[in-house]
């Protein structure tokens, strides 16, 4: 089996146990991975897979550089590792630091807005996706256990993200909604959005799992195993036992997520309306 993982986060040593305990305190899971990268590629070697997307958080402005400092060194280091860095909307310098990490060779941005404080919808996060969105894949944690309307970030707002910025690649984790799922297939599935795997199948009934993998773009569909909360082997497992995939259909989700490896190019290139169309228009460092 050869494939990627597009979900994964991998910790500095001198905080990665930190880390570990808060996950465990936010979301009531005992995560099943140390955080530390050595063991994030002992386990994906485990699962067959042999590419990684890395993300990073930064939960205030002070930690973007540092943050990124670390994502850029294990990106350089690991062949195996795709890294993806990190800004906040109250961090002044973005423009200089979306040069860096275009420089550095990074693919992508993630964005956690209830770890990071912001709103997904902020007037400060705009001119940031404005610049980055023919420069980097944005990937946002979406959904969290209030109300969409309650909650920093919603499958409804990512869909308002879509609209105002068609040219981005956006990644709505979680298949679009982490306990938002009813919200996601009314929002995002279907869309041209990019959707993972990652922390959904131990929280979803079996009807809305089906459901989703029926009526999203299966192009669209990404691999995430969100360690070290999960580990890739049992979630790679879950997945194809849940859905009940042959092998091949596995094969074609795990090959999806490198598309989101690939450079989209520099900051004076601007996207063809064909290329939209067939493209799909915690503490630190998590």
């Amino acid at each position: 089996m050869t494939g990627i993982d597009v979900h994964t986060h991998a910790l500095h040593p001198k905080i990665a146990h930190k880390v570990v305990a808060q996950l465990h305190d936010h979301y009531g899971v005992k995560p099943a991975g140390i955080g530390t990268i050595e063991h994030l590629l002992e386990r994906e070697r485990a699962a067959g897979i042999d590419e990684i997307v890395v993300f990073c958080a930064a939960t205030a402005p002070a930690q973007v550089i540092p943050a990124n400092n670390w994502i850029m060194s294990i990106h350089a280091q690991y062949p195996e590792v795709n890294g993806y860095g990190t800004l906040h909307p109250d961090y002044e310098d973005w423009e200089k630091e979306l040069d860096r990490l275009e420089a550095a060779g990074i693919k992508g941005l993630k964005f956690h807005p209830e770890f990071q404080s912001f709103w997904m919808d902020s007037p400060k996060l705009m001119p940031i996706i404005e610049e980055a969105q023919d420069r980097f894949f944005l990937i946002f944690h979406v959904g969290d256990r209030l109300p969409p309307e309650k909650n920093p970030s919603c499958p409804f707002k990512m869909a308002k993200l879509m609209k105002n910025f068609p040219r981005a690649r956006f990644i709505a984790a979680h298949l679009g909604g982490f306990q938002q799922w009813n919200a996601s297939m009314e929002a995002l599935i279907g869309k041209q959005v990019y959707i993972d795997t990652s922390s959904s199948l131990p929280f979803l009934d079996d009807v809305t799992l089906r459901t989703i993998w029926n009526r999203h773009p299966r192009e669209l569909v990404l691999f995430g195993s969100d360690y070290p909360l999960f580990d890739p082997v049992d979630s790679l497992e879950e997945l194809q036992t849940r859905l009940n995939l042959p092998d091949h259909e596995l094969d074609e989700v795990l090959h999806n997520g490198f598309a989101v490896t690939q450079k989209l190019g520099s900051k004076d290139h601007a996207l063809s309306e064909r290329d939209v169309h067939a493209s799909g228009g915690l503490a630190g460092n998590f």
